[in-house]
This record gives structure tokens, C-alpha cells and sequence, in this order.
């Protein structure tokens, strides 16, 4: 559990809170590339950590992304014409390049030093892994740009989706983390509840490595005389890696000799507001040699609940808490542990029917919680970092850039850190 105190210091992240001054200390994902498909094109909204933003592609093909509001009359930017590398406000005129400067002011005399006393608030950007990220902390702080392995796959190798949630991004991580529910609330085979009362395969032993970037965590199933091994990385202060999950979800398992494509899959929240999270999923191949099908990353996201005629507009669920995100509960009866279709639907589902933000002074944690125990002590003393001045912990990508997860059947008996020693380490 956490005092209230702690938890509106870890979930409120809007300008001038405690949280908010920790997450403007790394880059987070603003939106999809494909969002801002051409130079030039339509501005698009975009609202991080509490704040109205605008983002456009201008003539160069960089992005730039401003306050939503011009400083003039405070007008919206979203209807502006994007033009001759920059961003004119439809209203007056007066027009801001991506770096924020006004470079040009028709409404003035011509022989008007005044737009260059006027600028428009701005942040840095850095495009890579499909993602354009933002940098909204104070430029003497700003760190080197995010350097993650399924930034540097090709792009035949990898594969960025994003949806939206309307809860506090802390629930959306937390869920992530909790390895323990995955055998039980995805249970999607019919006939196989028994394996609930089995312990061993459905509690994990957990183990918590912390590091220099956050933790690499372990999760230890046995079953049918093996080892499932799943190893996780927390990279702070909202990225998660995992493993395909398989086996007793409906797959087949992956062994260290397998010749499936390996696959890495995860996620990046970014709090759009205290009460919104965006969360950017990733699925990567790992293998130089073995792209990925797009065909079957497109049938597991629909599998999944999240693809693109699973979604609203605004990247948001169809099946969504305003109709109880369609639970069946004769297919529930029928054997389906939970009668919600999809995966990640069903996270979802949990996650913000909890509310916009959990009291966790009413929690009750077990022996399997301790990733999300370390994880909030992590960032309670990344707060504390920031505000005494420091840098806080997984700011420098050098930390974590080589930082992988796994999903293994191993024998019984070995030890798995010396057993997937190699798969451990990116090597992209």
C-alpha cells in the first residue's frame, strides 16, 4: 500500500506536481510517426503530462511541437497552416518555425522589431522506432535521446501500435509488471481451469534485479517438469519488455533451440493527464535474419483486442467501460475465465474499472506484488532525486540500451541467468 501522500506524489503529473517534474526529466512518446504521415500536412492535438499541445511535420520533414495556443490572442495553432517550414496562425498571421521562434508577423509594420521579443512555447523532438518523442524538462537537464533496441530494428523487424486509456498511467504500468495475472485472468481455454488450483504453474516465484535503469525481474512457472522462464525489464519511469507470451495462453512454447522468429513485445505509457494514459506498444524481431510477418502481427493484435477495427478515432477501445466492454457472461460460464474478448481488452478493462485513480492505502499486497512494491519505491526515490537536484535513475539511455526480455521453457535444474545468458543481451 502507499500513504495518499505518496500516491499523489507518484500519479499526479500535470506542471508543478512532484510526478510531473520527474517524468520532464526523460523523452517520452508524443505520437506515432504515421500520425504526421507529410511534410507540411494537418497539425495534429496531442496533450502530455497535463498540457495542450500541437504537433506538425513542416516542410524539412521534422517535427515540431508547440503549445496549442498562440501567444497573440491565444488562438488555437491546431487550425493553422502548416507552410514554408512553419506554423501560421490563421487568425493573425503571425507565424512560428518548430523551435518556437516568430518568423514572421503580418498583423505589425513591416519595420517592427516586435516578433522578435514574441516566441510560442516549444520542446525538442527526436524521431525514431516509429515513435516521435518529446523533451519537456529544462534543456540544461535534457539527456541524450532514448536509445532502445526496438528503436534500432529495422522496420521490416518491428511494429508500433498505440491506444489510449482512460485511467492514471500508474494503474496501465502496474498491470504490466503484475506477472501473476497472466495465467489466470487470460485464461482463454475452455476446459483448463483446473490449471488454477495447480500453484506452480499459475504463481510465479518472482525475483526483483535492481539496476542502474530500473529492474530486471523473473518469473518462475514449472510445468510438465520445466522450467517456463519469463524475464522482464522495468526501464523507468514507464517502459516495459516481455517475451511473447506462450504456452499455457494457447501457443507453443519457445525452447532455447527453437526456430520460431523470437519476438519481443512491450510497452511505453505516457500520461496524457492525470486522469489519460497513451500507451505506445511495441513487438520487435530480434533476428537480423527474421523480419516480422505483418500479417501475423496484425492477427495478434486484433487477437488482442487492440486493432484497427477494435479502436475509436481517438485510438481509444470500442469495447470500453460505457458498455462494460461487451462481457459475455455465457462464455464465462462456459469455461473463458473472463467473458471479455482480447487480451489486452481485458487489462483494460480491469485497469479503468478501477477508477480514474486507485487509493492504494487500501491495498492489500501479496508475495507476488513485489515488482510493483520495488517499482513504486524506485520512483518515489526517483522524486526525491529530481527534487534535490539530481538526475534520476534510467535517465541515461546508455543504461538501459542494451536491455532485453525473455520467454523460455528451460530443463528443470538450470540456473536461467547462465542458461539464457545470450538472449538476455540486445544485440541490435
Amino acid at each position: 500500500m502507499l500513504t495518499p501522500r505518496d500516491n499523489d506524489r507518484l500519479t499526479r503529473v500535470g506542471p508543478g506536481t512532484p510526478g510531473g517534474a520527474l517524468f520532464r526529466r526523460y523523452w517520452l512518446p508524443a505520437l506515432l510517426s504515421e500520425e504526421l504521415p507529410e511534410a507540411d500536412g494537418a497539425p495534429v492535438r496531442t496533450r502530455i503530462l497535463g498540457e495542450d499541445l500541437v504537433a506538425f511535420r513542416d516542410s524539412d520533414g521534422s517535427v515540431g511541437i508547440v503549445d496549442a495556443f498562440c501567444p497573440h490572442r491565444r488562438a488555437p495553432m491546431f487550425f493553422g497552416r502548416n507552410e514554408e517550414r512553419g506554423l501560421r496562425c490563421v487568425y493573425h498571421g503571425w507565424k512560428f518555425s518548430r523551435n518556437g521562434t516568430c518568423v514572421d508577423m503580418p498583423s505589425e509594420p513591416p519595420d517592427s522589431l516586435f516578433k522578435s521579443k514574441v516566441t510560442i512555447g516549444a520542446y525538442p523532438t527526436h524521431e525514431a522506432g516509429g515513435l516521435v518523442w518529446v523533451y519537456m524538462g529544462a534543456p540544461e537537464t535534457m539527456p541524450a535521446p532514448p536509445d532502445y533496441e526496438f528503436m534500432r530494428a529495422p522496420a521490416t523487424h518491428r511494429f508500433m501500435g498505440k491506444h489510449v486509456q482512460d485511467c492514471n498511467y500508474l494503474q496501465a504500468l502496474e498491470g504490466a509488471l503484475d506477472s501473476s495475472h497472466a495465467t489466470i485472468l487470460h485464461n482463454m481455454a475452455p476446459g483448463k481451469l483446473e490449471w488454477l488450483a495447480d500453484y506452480d504453474r499459475t504463481v510465479p516465484r518472482m525475483n526483483v534485479y535492481t539496476t542502474d535503469y530500473g529492474y530486471m525481474y523473473s518469473g518462475i512457472r514449472h510445468v510438465n517438469g520445466k522450467q517456463w522462464v519469463r524475464a522482464y525489464q522495468y526501464v523507468m519511469p514507464a517502459t516495459q519488455f516481455r517475451g511473447r507470451v506462450d504456452g499455457l495462453l494457447g501457443g507453443s512454447f519457445r525452447y532455447i533451440d527453437d526456430t520460431q522468429v523470437p519476438t519481443i513485445n512491450g510497452h511505453v505509457w505516457t500520461p496524457i493527464d492525470d486522469h489519460t494514459t497513451a500507451s505506445y506498444n511495441f513487438m520487435y524481431s530480434y533476428s537480423p535474419e527474421q523480419p516480422l510477418s505483418m500479417a501475423g502481427v496484425m492477427d495478434q493484435e486484433v487477437k488482442d483486442g487492440r486493432g484497427p477495427e477494435n479502436q475509436l478515432p481517438d485510438y481509444r477501445l470500442r469495447r470500453n467501460l460505457s458498455n462494460d466492454y461487451l462481457i459475455d457472461r455465457a462464455k464465462e460460464k462456459a469455461g473463458q475465465f473472463c467473458g471479455i474478448e482480447g487480451v489486452n481488452t481485458q487489462d483494460v478493462a480491469l485497469q479503468e474499472g478501477m477508477g480514474p485513480i486507485v487509493d492504494r492505502s487500501k491495498e492489500h499486497l501479496g508475495t507476488t506484488d513485489r515488482s510493483i512494491i520495488v517499482m513504486r519505491q524506485l520512483m518515489l526515490e526517483a522524486v526525491d532525486a529530481v527534487e534535490q537536484g539530481r538526475a534520476p535513475r534510467g535517465s541515461d539511455p546508455a543504461a538501459y540500451r542494451n536491455v532485453r526480455a525473455l520467454d523460455h521453457m528451460i530443463p528443470e535444474g538450470l540456473d536461467w541467468q547462465e542458461a539464457l545468458r545470450d538472449e538476455i543481451l540486445a544485440k541490435f
